[in-house]
Protein backbone atom coordinates (compact mmCIF):
# COMPACT_ATOMS: atom_id res chain seq x y z
CA UNK A 1 0.00 0.00 0.00
CA UNK A 2 1.55 3.09 -0.68
CA UNK A 3 0.41 6.80 0.59
CA UNK A 4 -1.78 7.18 -2.63
CA UNK A 5 -3.84 3.75 -2.06
CA UNK A 6 -4.30 5.18 1.53
CA UNK A 7 -8.15 5.22 3.27
CA UNK A 8 -8.35 6.74 6.23
CA UNK A 9 -10.07 3.82 8.26
CA UNK A 10 -13.19 5.44 10.53
CA UNK A 11 -13.55 5.06 14.42
CA UNK A 12 -16.34 3.08 14.83
CA UNK A 13 -18.59 1.95 17.47
CA UNK A 14 -19.75 -1.72 18.45
CA UNK A 15 -22.97 -2.52 19.90
CA UNK A 16 -21.48 -4.06 22.56
CA UNK A 17 -19.45 -0.93 23.80
CA UNK A 18 -16.25 -1.36 21.76
CA UNK A 19 -14.46 0.83 19.44
CA UNK A 20 -13.20 -0.76 16.48
CA UNK A 21 -11.73 0.04 12.62
CA UNK A 22 -12.04 -2.19 9.47
CA UNK A 23 -8.83 -2.66 7.63
CA UNK A 24 -8.92 -5.08 4.69
CA UNK A 25 -12.30 -6.90 5.66
CA UNK A 26 -11.08 -7.60 8.94
CA UNK A 27 -12.01 -5.60 12.59
CA UNK A 28 -9.59 -4.43 15.14
CA UNK A 29 -10.58 -4.00 18.53
CA UNK A 30 -9.23 -0.80 20.47
CA UNK A 31 -10.90 -0.70 23.51
CA UNK A 32 -13.98 1.33 24.88
CA UNK A 33 -15.74 3.42 22.66
CA UNK A 34 -14.83 7.07 23.67
CA UNK A 35 -12.11 6.37 25.77
CA UNK A 36 -8.53 8.11 25.77
CA UNK A 37 -6.77 4.80 25.50
CA UNK A 38 -8.89 3.38 21.94
CA UNK A 39 -8.38 7.09 20.47
CA UNK A 40 -4.56 6.92 21.18
CA UNK A 41 -5.07 3.42 19.24
CA UNK A 42 -6.85 4.38 16.78
CA UNK A 43 -4.30 6.95 15.76
CA UNK A 44 -1.35 4.36 16.08
CA UNK A 45 -3.49 2.45 13.53
CA UNK A 46 -3.83 5.38 11.29
CA UNK A 47 0.22 6.12 11.84
CA UNK A 48 1.49 2.78 10.76
CA UNK A 49 -1.36 2.05 8.35
CA UNK A 50 -0.29 5.48 7.00
CA UNK A 51 3.58 4.54 6.97
CA UNK A 52 2.91 1.48 4.63
CA UNK A 53 3.55 -0.67 7.73
CA UNK A 54 -0.41 -2.66 7.71
CA UNK A 55 -1.11 -6.09 7.51
CA UNK A 56 0.32 -8.64 9.57
CA UNK A 57 3.26 -6.71 10.94
CA UNK A 58 0.86 -3.85 12.08
CA UNK A 59 -1.67 -6.21 13.53
CA UNK A 60 1.41 -7.83 15.70
CA UNK A 61 2.62 -4.50 17.35
CA UNK A 62 -0.20 -2.50 17.77
CA UNK A 63 -3.96 -4.63 17.68
CA UNK A 64 -4.11 -5.24 21.25
CA UNK A 65 -1.10 -4.65 22.92
CA UNK A 66 -2.25 -5.05 26.44
CA UNK A 67 -6.03 -5.89 25.66
CA UNK A 68 -8.43 -6.24 28.53
CA UNK A 69 -10.21 -9.71 29.14
CA UNK A 70 -13.58 -7.20 27.58
CA UNK A 71 -11.83 -6.54 24.55
CA UNK A 72 -10.36 -9.61 24.28
CA UNK A 73 -13.73 -11.61 24.29
CA UNK A 74 -15.26 -9.26 21.98
CA UNK A 75 -12.30 -9.95 19.56
CA UNK A 76 -12.50 -13.43 20.27
CA UNK A 77 -16.46 -13.54 19.78
CA UNK A 78 -15.95 -12.24 16.09
CA UNK A 79 -13.79 -14.95 15.37
CA UNK A 80 -15.58 -17.52 16.89
CA UNK A 81 -19.08 -16.59 15.11
CA UNK A 82 -17.41 -17.41 11.70
CA UNK A 83 -15.52 -20.22 12.52
CA UNK A 84 -17.79 -22.34 14.23
CA UNK A 85 -20.73 -22.30 10.78
CA UNK A 86 -21.63 -25.59 8.77
CA UNK A 87 -23.80 -24.80 6.00
CA UNK A 88 -23.96 -21.11 6.75
CA UNK A 89 -25.43 -22.06 9.99
CA UNK A 90 -24.11 -21.61 13.44
CA UNK A 91 -22.90 -25.04 15.14
CA UNK A 92 -24.54 -25.96 18.24
CA UNK A 93 -20.42 -24.41 20.06
CA UNK A 94 -21.51 -21.11 19.74
CA UNK A 95 -23.95 -21.03 22.81
CA UNK A 96 -21.22 -22.88 24.73
CA UNK A 97 -18.51 -20.24 23.85
CA UNK A 98 -21.42 -17.21 24.64
CA UNK A 99 -21.53 -18.53 28.07
CA UNK A 100 -18.02 -19.09 28.62
CA UNK A 101 -17.49 -14.98 27.55
CA UNK A 102 -19.95 -14.12 29.43
CA UNK A 103 -18.80 -15.71 32.53
CA UNK A 104 -15.13 -14.56 32.16
CA UNK A 105 -16.58 -10.82 31.37
CA UNK A 106 -18.60 -11.20 34.78
CA UNK A 107 -15.82 -11.80 37.06
CA UNK A 108 -12.57 -10.19 35.40
CA UNK A 109 -13.80 -8.09 32.54
CA UNK A 110 -11.89 -4.76 33.33
CA UNK A 111 -9.18 -6.47 34.37
CA UNK A 112 -6.05 -6.75 31.68
CA UNK A 113 -5.56 -9.76 29.82
CA UNK A 114 -2.06 -10.45 30.81
CA UNK A 115 -2.60 -10.82 34.01
CA UNK A 116 -5.03 -13.72 34.13
CA UNK A 117 -3.72 -16.76 35.13
CA UNK A 118 -3.97 -20.48 36.64
CA UNK A 119 -5.53 -19.42 40.46
CA UNK A 120 -8.29 -16.59 38.90
CA UNK A 121 -9.34 -19.99 35.91
CA UNK A 122 -9.64 -22.27 39.38
CA UNK A 123 -11.89 -19.67 40.98
CA UNK A 124 -14.33 -19.85 37.74
CA UNK A 125 -13.55 -23.41 37.89
CA UNK A 126 -15.10 -23.01 41.94
CA UNK A 127 -17.56 -20.98 41.24
CA UNK A 128 -19.14 -22.71 38.87
CA UNK A 129 -19.07 -26.20 40.54
CA UNK A 130 -20.29 -24.15 43.79
CA UNK A 131 -23.37 -22.74 41.96
CA UNK A 132 -24.86 -26.57 41.03
CA UNK A 133 -23.14 -26.48 37.63
CA UNK A 134 -22.45 -30.54 36.42
CA UNK A 135 -19.12 -31.85 36.31
CA UNK A 136 -19.03 -31.81 32.73
CA UNK A 137 -20.40 -27.83 32.22
CA UNK A 138 -17.87 -26.33 34.33
CA UNK A 139 -14.92 -28.33 32.26
CA UNK A 140 -16.49 -27.42 28.81
CA UNK A 141 -16.41 -23.82 29.78
CA UNK A 142 -12.75 -23.86 31.38
CA UNK A 143 -12.01 -25.77 28.20
CA UNK A 144 -13.64 -22.65 26.37
CA UNK A 145 -11.38 -20.21 28.17
CA UNK A 146 -8.62 -22.29 27.46
CA UNK A 147 -9.05 -22.23 23.98
CA UNK A 148 -9.61 -18.44 24.38
CA UNK A 149 -6.41 -17.34 25.71
CA UNK A 150 -4.80 -20.43 22.88
CA UNK A 151 -5.71 -18.46 20.16
CA UNK A 152 -5.49 -14.68 21.67
CA UNK A 153 -1.75 -16.35 21.86
CA UNK A 154 -1.75 -17.44 18.33
CA UNK A 155 -2.12 -13.63 17.16
CA UNK A 156 0.04 -12.11 19.48
CA UNK A 157 -2.75 -10.86 21.77
CA UNK A 158 -1.49 -12.00 24.81
CA UNK A 159 2.57 -13.67 25.68
CA UNK A 160 2.22 -17.24 25.15
CA UNK A 161 3.12 -18.20 28.51
CA UNK A 162 -0.84 -17.37 29.52
CA UNK A 163 -1.56 -20.24 27.75
CA UNK A 164 0.91 -22.34 28.85
CA UNK A 165 0.00 -21.68 32.35
CA UNK A 166 -3.98 -22.25 31.80
CA UNK A 167 -3.09 -25.44 30.25
CA UNK A 168 -1.52 -26.56 33.86
CA UNK A 169 -5.38 -26.49 34.87
CA UNK A 170 -6.44 -29.64 34.89
CA UNK A 171 -10.37 -30.34 34.45
CA UNK A 172 -12.72 -31.87 37.53
CA UNK A 173 -12.29 -35.62 38.24
CA UNK A 174 -15.33 -37.46 39.03
CA UNK A 175 -15.48 -38.34 42.64
CA UNK A 176 -12.84 -35.77 43.62
CA UNK A 177 -14.69 -32.46 43.03
CA UNK A 178 -17.92 -31.00 44.65
CA UNK A 179 -19.71 -30.63 41.36
CA UNK A 180 -22.31 -32.33 40.51
CA UNK A 181 -22.56 -35.47 38.58
CA UNK A 182 -25.00 -35.58 35.68
CA UNK A 183 -27.35 -38.29 35.04
CA UNK A 184 -26.30 -40.61 32.59
CA UNK A 185 -27.93 -40.81 29.80
CA UNK A 186 -29.05 -44.57 28.68
CA UNK A 187 -31.22 -45.91 25.83
CA UNK A 188 -35.09 -45.18 26.12
CA UNK A 189 -37.51 -48.47 26.43
CA UNK A 190 -39.01 -49.50 23.16
CA UNK A 191 -42.57 -49.81 25.15
CA UNK A 192 -41.86 -46.07 26.50
CA UNK A 193 -41.52 -45.02 22.33
CA UNK A 194 -44.80 -46.80 21.17
CA UNK A 195 -46.60 -45.33 24.23
CA UNK A 196 -45.59 -41.81 22.49
CA UNK A 197 -45.67 -42.21 18.99
CA UNK A 198 -49.51 -41.94 19.07
CA UNK A 199 -49.31 -38.54 20.59
CA UNK A 200 -46.97 -37.19 17.72
CA UNK A 201 -47.46 -35.61 14.66
CA UNK A 202 -47.32 -38.05 11.92
CA UNK A 203 -43.94 -36.95 10.74
CA UNK A 204 -42.60 -36.58 13.86
CA UNK A 205 -43.29 -39.82 14.82
CA UNK A 206 -42.05 -41.36 11.17
CA UNK A 207 -38.64 -39.52 12.49
CA UNK A 208 -38.66 -41.17 15.35
CA UNK A 209 -39.05 -45.02 13.79
CA UNK A 210 -36.74 -44.02 11.00
CA UNK A 211 -33.87 -43.14 13.97
CA UNK A 212 -34.61 -45.52 16.06
CA UNK A 213 -34.36 -47.96 13.14
CA UNK A 214 -30.90 -46.50 12.11
CA UNK A 215 -29.66 -44.89 14.85
CA UNK A 216 -28.40 -41.90 13.46
CA UNK A 217 -27.67 -38.51 15.35
CA UNK A 218 -30.72 -35.96 15.86
CA UNK A 219 -29.47 -33.49 13.66
CA UNK A 220 -28.93 -36.37 10.75
CA UNK A 221 -32.60 -37.53 10.46
CA UNK A 222 -33.61 -33.63 10.81
CA UNK A 223 -31.43 -33.07 7.35
CA UNK A 224 -32.71 -35.98 5.14
CA UNK A 225 -32.94 -35.04 1.68
CA UNK A 226 -33.89 -37.60 -1.57
CA UNK A 227 -30.58 -36.14 -2.96
CA UNK A 228 -28.36 -37.72 -0.14
CA UNK A 229 -29.87 -41.17 -0.32
CA UNK A 230 -28.47 -43.43 -2.15
CA UNK A 231 -30.89 -46.65 -3.31
CA UNK A 232 -28.87 -48.50 -6.56
CA UNK A 233 -28.69 -50.98 -3.70
CA UNK A 234 -30.57 -53.40 -1.66
CA UNK A 235 -29.09 -51.18 1.66
CA UNK A 236 -29.73 -47.36 0.86
CA UNK A 237 -26.53 -45.31 1.99
CA UNK A 238 -27.57 -41.61 3.53
CA UNK A 239 -24.76 -39.53 2.87
CA UNK A 240 -24.67 -37.28 5.51
CA UNK A 241 -23.89 -33.47 4.47
CA UNK A 242 -22.59 -31.22 6.68
CA UNK A 243 -22.05 -33.95 9.93
CA UNK A 244 -20.49 -33.36 12.97
CA UNK A 245 -16.60 -35.09 12.48
CA UNK A 246 -17.15 -33.55 9.13
CA UNK A 247 -14.16 -31.21 9.88
CA UNK A 248 -11.87 -34.08 10.54
CA UNK A 249 -12.26 -35.50 6.86
CA UNK A 250 -13.83 -38.42 7.62
CA UNK A 251 -17.24 -39.21 5.85
CA UNK A 252 -20.52 -40.26 7.48
CA UNK A 253 -22.83 -42.67 5.84
CA UNK A 254 -25.87 -44.36 7.25
CA UNK A 255 -27.34 -47.67 6.31
CA UNK A 256 -30.74 -47.81 5.29
CA UNK A 257 -32.26 -51.71 5.75
CA UNK A 258 -35.47 -52.72 4.81
CA UNK A 259 -37.75 -51.06 7.38
CA UNK A 260 -36.31 -47.96 7.81
CA UNK A 261 -36.70 -47.88 4.01
CA UNK A 262 -40.06 -48.51 4.50
CA UNK A 263 -40.78 -45.37 7.18
CA UNK A 264 -38.70 -43.07 4.46
CA UNK A 265 -39.99 -44.22 0.90
CA UNK A 266 -43.21 -41.83 0.92
CA UNK A 267 -40.78 -38.98 1.65
CA UNK A 268 -38.57 -39.27 -1.21
CA UNK A 269 -41.32 -37.99 -3.50
CA UNK A 270 -39.94 -34.78 -4.10
CA UNK A 271 -37.34 -32.63 -5.20
CA UNK A 272 -33.74 -33.89 -4.30
CA UNK A 273 -32.74 -30.92 -2.19
CA UNK A 274 -36.16 -30.46 -0.20
CA UNK A 275 -36.08 -32.08 2.81
CA UNK A 276 -38.05 -34.97 3.70
CA UNK A 277 -39.12 -34.03 7.46
CA UNK A 278 -40.82 -30.74 7.09
CA UNK A 279 -42.34 -28.61 10.17
CA UNK A 280 -44.66 -27.22 7.29
CA UNK A 281 -45.88 -29.83 5.95
CA UNK A 282 -46.58 -31.81 9.45
CA UNK A 283 -48.68 -28.40 10.22
CA UNK A 284 -50.71 -28.22 6.90
CA UNK A 285 -51.35 -32.23 7.49
CA UNK A 286 -52.69 -31.43 11.09
CA UNK A 287 -54.72 -28.64 9.94
CA UNK A 288 -56.32 -30.93 7.55
CA UNK A 289 -56.95 -33.06 10.16
CA UNK A 290 -58.86 -30.87 12.02
CA UNK A 291 -60.63 -30.00 9.37
CA UNK A 292 -61.87 -33.32 8.79
CA UNK A 293 -62.42 -33.92 12.12
CA UNK A 294 -64.97 -31.38 12.92
CA UNK A 295 -68.67 -31.79 13.99
CA UNK A 296 -69.82 -28.42 12.44
CA UNK A 297 -69.78 -27.24 8.32
CA UNK A 298 -66.48 -25.13 7.53
CA UNK A 299 -68.15 -21.55 6.54
CA UNK A 300 -66.07 -19.73 3.65
CA UNK A 301 -64.88 -17.10 5.85
CA UNK A 302 -62.61 -19.78 7.56
CA UNK A 303 -61.29 -21.56 4.56
CA UNK A 304 -58.66 -19.32 4.30
CA UNK A 305 -57.80 -17.71 7.58
CA UNK A 306 -53.85 -17.92 7.75
CA UNK A 307 -52.33 -14.47 8.59
CA UNK A 308 -50.89 -12.20 6.09
CA UNK A 309 -48.01 -11.36 8.71
CA UNK A 310 -47.22 -13.77 10.90
CA UNK A 311 -45.04 -13.76 13.68
CA UNK A 312 -43.92 -17.13 13.38
CA UNK A 313 -43.60 -19.21 10.27
CA UNK A 314 -43.12 -23.15 9.79
CA UNK A 315 -40.02 -24.03 8.81
CA UNK A 316 -38.67 -26.27 5.62
CA UNK A 317 -36.96 -28.46 7.93
CA UNK A 318 -36.91 -29.61 11.72
CA UNK A 319 -33.96 -29.08 13.96
CA UNK A 320 -32.52 -30.61 17.09
CA UNK A 321 -34.49 -28.68 19.38
CA UNK A 322 -37.51 -28.67 17.05
CA UNK A 323 -37.46 -31.97 17.14
CA UNK A 324 -36.67 -32.36 20.97
CA UNK A 325 -39.62 -30.17 21.77
CA UNK A 326 -42.24 -32.17 19.28
CA UNK A 327 -41.06 -35.37 21.53
CA UNK A 328 -41.67 -33.36 24.93
CA UNK A 329 -44.90 -31.93 23.92
CA UNK A 330 -46.09 -35.24 22.97
CA UNK A 331 -45.21 -36.90 26.50
CA UNK A 332 -47.19 -34.54 28.16
CA UNK A 333 -50.25 -34.83 26.08
CA UNK A 334 -49.66 -38.11 27.18
CA UNK A 335 -49.48 -37.84 30.70
CA UNK A 336 -51.95 -35.63 30.73
CA UNK A 337 -54.43 -37.90 28.55
CA UNK A 338 -53.27 -40.86 31.38
CA UNK A 339 -54.09 -38.28 34.71
CA UNK A 340 -57.47 -38.13 33.29
CA UNK A 341 -58.54 -41.56 32.41
CA UNK A 342 -56.95 -42.53 36.01
CA UNK A 343 -59.37 -39.68 37.87
CA UNK A 344 -62.22 -41.22 36.23
CA UNK A 345 -61.48 -44.74 37.19
CA UNK A 346 -60.25 -43.39 40.80
CA UNK A 347 -56.49 -44.73 40.86
CA UNK A 348 -53.48 -43.13 40.21
CA UNK A 349 -51.79 -42.66 36.77
CA UNK A 350 -48.44 -44.49 35.76
CA UNK A 351 -47.20 -41.14 33.91
CA UNK A 352 -44.52 -41.54 31.02
CA UNK A 353 -41.02 -40.19 32.09
CA UNK A 354 -39.87 -37.70 29.59
CA UNK A 355 -36.97 -38.91 27.19
CA UNK A 356 -35.26 -37.45 24.08
CA UNK A 357 -34.13 -38.37 20.36
CA UNK A 358 -30.40 -39.06 22.21
CA UNK A 359 -32.23 -41.79 23.56
CA UNK A 360 -32.69 -43.34 20.72
CA UNK A 361 -29.51 -43.38 19.39
CA UNK A 362 -28.44 -45.17 22.55
CA UNK A 363 -31.23 -47.96 22.32
CA UNK A 364 -29.62 -48.90 18.98
CA UNK A 365 -26.52 -49.10 19.97
CA UNK A 366 -27.13 -51.44 23.02
CA UNK A 367 -28.85 -53.48 20.33
CA UNK A 368 -26.30 -53.83 17.89
CA UNK A 369 -23.74 -54.51 20.72
CA UNK A 370 -25.43 -56.99 22.59
CA UNK A 371 -26.67 -59.18 18.93
CA UNK A 372 -23.16 -57.97 16.87
CA UNK A 373 -20.14 -56.98 19.27
CA UNK A 374 -19.11 -53.46 19.69
CA UNK A 375 -17.58 -52.84 16.63
CA UNK A 376 -20.39 -53.16 15.01
CA UNK A 377 -22.07 -50.75 17.14
CA UNK A 378 -19.04 -48.20 16.29
CA UNK A 379 -19.29 -48.61 12.53
CA UNK A 380 -22.92 -48.45 12.74
CA UNK A 381 -22.86 -44.89 14.92
CA UNK A 382 -20.00 -43.84 13.19
CA UNK A 383 -17.59 -43.46 15.91
CA UNK A 384 -14.01 -43.31 15.31
CA UNK A 385 -12.87 -44.84 18.58
CA UNK A 386 -14.44 -47.75 20.18
CA UNK A 387 -14.59 -45.57 23.39
CA UNK A 388 -16.75 -42.64 22.61
CA UNK A 389 -19.76 -46.17 21.66
CA UNK A 390 -19.08 -47.33 24.97
CA UNK A 391 -20.89 -44.28 26.14
CA UNK A 392 -23.65 -44.80 24.22
CA UNK A 393 -23.19 -48.76 24.23
CA UNK A 394 -25.17 -49.83 27.29
CA UNK A 395 -23.68 -53.32 28.66
CA UNK A 396 -26.55 -55.93 28.09
CA UNK A 397 -27.11 -57.01 32.07
CA UNK A 398 -29.19 -59.86 30.95
CA UNK A 399 -26.58 -61.76 28.58
CA UNK A 400 -24.17 -61.19 31.93
CA UNK A 401 -27.11 -63.07 33.90
CA UNK A 402 -27.66 -65.33 31.45
CA UNK A 403 -23.53 -66.32 32.05
CA UNK A 404 -24.28 -66.11 36.18
CA UNK A 405 -26.98 -68.32 35.67
CA UNK A 406 -24.90 -71.09 33.67
CA UNK A 407 -21.65 -71.27 35.25
CA UNK A 408 -21.30 -68.69 38.18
Amino acid sequence: MTSTDFRVPKYRRHPNGQAFIQVKGERHYLGRYGTVRSTNRYHEWLAMLESDSCGVSARRQTALPDPSIVELCAAYWEWAKQYYRKGGRPTGRVPHVKCALAILRRLYGRSPASKFGPLRLREIQDRLANEGKSRGYVNDQVDTIKRLFKWAASHELVPAAIHQALATVPGLRKGRTAAREPEPIGPVEDVLVDATLPYLPPVVADMVRFQRLTGCRPGEVCQVRPGDVDRSGDVWLYKVPGHKTEHFGRERVVCIGPKAQAVLAPYLLRAPDAYCFSPAESEAQRREEMRAARKSKVQPSQWNRAKRAPRRKAADRYVKDSYRRAIARAVELANRQRTKEAADQGVEPELLPHWHPNQLRHSKATEVRRLFGLEAAQVTLGHAHARITEVYAERDTKLAAEIARKIG
